[in-house]
């Protein structure tokens, strides 16, 4: 059990970093309005601007992990029956229309992005609160508000986490997966203009929609029957405690 949900977290990173070019492309636009929100003196300062993009993404990743945690509860019943199975192949094929969206072979994909779009209405007006940015707890919240901007992405890391069936490794899950978007992110905040244009390349977006199929084409493979690890152990444990009455 541990190998799978090892596994997972593992798998989540790669998805974030995989999705470099997506999360420049998308979250690129939102930090760099975020970082133009900053006084001049900090922006056209890299060693002064670093800690609110680091918090701005500190913040973000909050966000992932609660979202982690909400889905890790609701999906934690479905263990009893296998259900977590079920979530696995739907995360597998979430990750795979991801990378055709990504490689710009699934356009319609997008739509799935609308499923966020009532949670972001209600919070936009609680970060527009926010700004301008003047204090580093500004840049934390906002980054938090920003972590619940509807993203198809987002969306196939939490079909993920849903999979290991229980909050803490969920939201885990979440973490290791914000992490791998990390070094776009925190790039597209400290040099926006250089990185956009990276994400605008085709063939660099195809490259990375390959990589998130093939990973999850890898994940279909890959021996994660948690609930079957379960029973055997069980079993075990039950054989050796009859074999010790036994004896006995």
């Amino acid at each position: 059990m541990i190998e799978g949900i090892t596994s997972s977290y593992v798998t989540a990173f790669l998805l974030g970093l995989f999705s470099t070019v997506h999360c420049i492309a998308m979250c690129g636009s939102v930090i760099g309005a975020l970082t133009l929100s900053l006084p001049s003196e900090i922006r056209e300062n890299q060693t002064k601007m670093f800690p609110y993009v680091f918090n701005y993404n500190l913040g973000r990743l909050l966000s992932y992990g609660v979202a982690g945690a909400i889905v890790g509860l609701l999906s934690s019943p479905l263990a009893t029956f296998n259900g977590h199975l079920v979530l696995r192949y739907l995360s597998i094929i979430i990750m795979i229309a991801m990378g055709l969206y990504l490689a710009g072979w699934f356009p319609k994909f997008a739509y799935m992005e609308r499923m966020g779009g009532p949670i972001w209405r209600w919070l936009q007006p609680i970060g527009q609160k926010l700004l301008p940015v003047k204090k580093l707890s500004q840049a934390f919240f906002l980054g938090m508000v920003w972590g619940w901007l509807p993203c198809g992405l987002v969306y196939a890391a939490l079909a993920m986490a849903a999979t290991v069936g229980e909050p803490v490794k969920a939201s885990l899950v979440m973490l290791a997966f914000g992490a791998g978007t990390l070094p776009a992110v925190m790039g597209a905040g400290l040099f926006a203009g250089f990185l956009s244009a990276i994400a605008r390349a085709k063939h660099l977006r195809q490259i990375a929609g390959v990589l998130i199929i093939a990973m999850a084409l890898t994940t279909a493979f890959w021996p994660m029957d948690h609930t079957k690890m379960h029973h055997e152990g069980s079993d075990s444990s039950q054989e050796h405690s009859e074999h010790m009455h036994q004896n006995m």
